[in-house]
C-alpha cells in the first residue's frame, strides 16, 4: 500500500520525535512551529482548528484518543457512490451484480 503525502510527513514526524529530545519538546510546545523548522513547509490547517502533539511515549500509560464525531458534512463519497446518490446508476442493479456477478454474461 502506498502512503499518502499526509502518511509520510507524518512518520517523519513521529521518526524524529523518537530519535530527538530537543524537537519534541519543541513539537509539545508549538507543533506548527516545530514542523514547518522540520521541513523547511509551513503545515496549513484549517482555521479554526489547533494542532497538539502529546508525548504518548510513557509505556506505563495507556492513552485514549477520542476523535470527534463525524457528521454527515465530514463524510466524502467515491465516484461510484455520487453517481448512485445523482441517480446515474440503479442501485439495484449493483446489488443484483454483486450478487450474481454472471448473470447476463453467459
Amino acid at each position: 500500500m502506498k502512503l499518502t503525502k499526509e502518511q509520510k510527513l507524518f512518520q517523519t514526524i513521529v521518526q524524529k520525535a523518537w530519535e530527538d529530545t530537543e524537537f519534541k519538546t519543541a513539537l509539545i510546545e508549538n507543533p506548527l512551529k516545530a514542523i514547518e523548522k522540520l521541513t523547511g513547509k509551513r503545515l496549513d490547517i484549517p482555521k479554526g482548528k489547533t494542532l497538539v502533539a502529546r508525548d504518548q511515549t510513557d509505556q506505563s500509560t495507556v492513552y485514549i484518543n477520542i476523535p470527534a464525531q463525524q457528521t454527515m458534512d465530514d463524510v466524502e463519497l467515491t465516484e461510484e457512490q455520487l453517481e448512485i446518490v445523482a441517480g446515474g446508476v440503479n442501485p439495484g442493479a449493483i446489488l443484483q451484480a454483486a450478487a450474481d456477478p454472471l448473470k447476463g454474461v453467459i
